[in-house]
């Protein structure tokens, strides 16, 4: 109802390199976009889960019933994942998602809807680490950003094809200001450094890929004039590594041990 908080899983989905697509592919992208991304919420169970949906012209923003947090993260992730595997075999520019999730209270409006919980899921898939993550991971269709609440609450309990060790926490500065959230990139056991090598692919998983590596980031993203791509100060906390750079040109200062 109009101006009624509602509390949901929170799902922003965006697409790597859309920044650069002539205009006369966009439609035959947006239409990708809702094949994989319907499919999964119909594999998964929750397609009619579903409280809130808007369009973003190179992605969808969902709202669904918190009830289903466990089949978003683990089985619809896992879909999501498989079904651009498939349309991506087919295609000379694969389609390469990122997917931003979170928890929380939505307000509904006759426009679509909002709330801090909402903008924290689209900034944490849309900031400048996500997007090196990703591109550091060639070969790899989606990257998964969960919040540290999301995480807590759900991801580190495991569950069906959630895997809370394959997920790597990040420190990024938004909006906000700073934040911690989680990078997985399924298939994997662990997400690539942005700037550094690849990781080997989960064994054992019939969704692996094999890396290829890639040199930029294909969004504009947060590039300077120049055409580099630059994060903030970064810490794999798994590693230990402190990444701070300009991604792009592969100019990174690691410093072992975090801060």
């Amino acid at each position: 109802m109009h101006g009624e908080a509602d509390y949901g899983f929170i799902i922003s989905l965006d697409t790597q390199g859309s920044s650069g697509l002539p205009d006369p592919e966009r439609p035959a992208l947006r239409d990708r976009i809702y094949e994989v991304a319907e499919l999964a919420f119909s594999q998964a169970g929750i397609g009619g889960a579903r409280l809130f949906q808007e369009d973003r012209g190179d992605g969808i923003l969902a709202v669904v019933e918190p009830r289903r947090t466990e089949r978003v993260a683990g089985e619809w992730v896992e879909y999501l994942h498989q079904n651009l595997r498939r349309v991506n075999t087919a295609l000379k520019r694969p389609l390469r998602l990122r997917a931003g999730l979170n928890i929380g209270p939505v307000t509904p409006d006759g426009h679509g809807f909002s709330g801090s919980a909402v903008d924290l899921a689209c900034r944490i898939g849309n900031c400048a680490e996500a997007k090196a993550v990703l591109a550091a991971a060639g070969g790899s269709p989606l990257l998964v950003a969960v919040t540290d609440r999301l995480y807590q609450d759900v991801i580190r309990h495991g569950g069906r094809w959630i895997e809370p060790g394959h997920y790597r926490q990040y420190d990024v500065s938004l909006q906000e200001g700073p934040q911690r959230p989680w990078f997985m990139v399924p298939g994997r056991t662990a997400p690539p450094l942005p700037g550094g090598g690849d990781v080997t692919a989960a064994s054992g998983d019939a969704g692996a890929t094999e890396g290829t590596g890639e040199r930029r980031p294909t969004t504009s993203g947060n590039a300077d004039a120049g055409g580099g791509f630059h994060f903030g100060p970064v810490t794999h906390h798994g590693s230990g590594d402190v990444y701070q750079g300009e991604f792009g040109d592969i100019t990174v200062d690691k410093r072992r041990g975090g801060r």
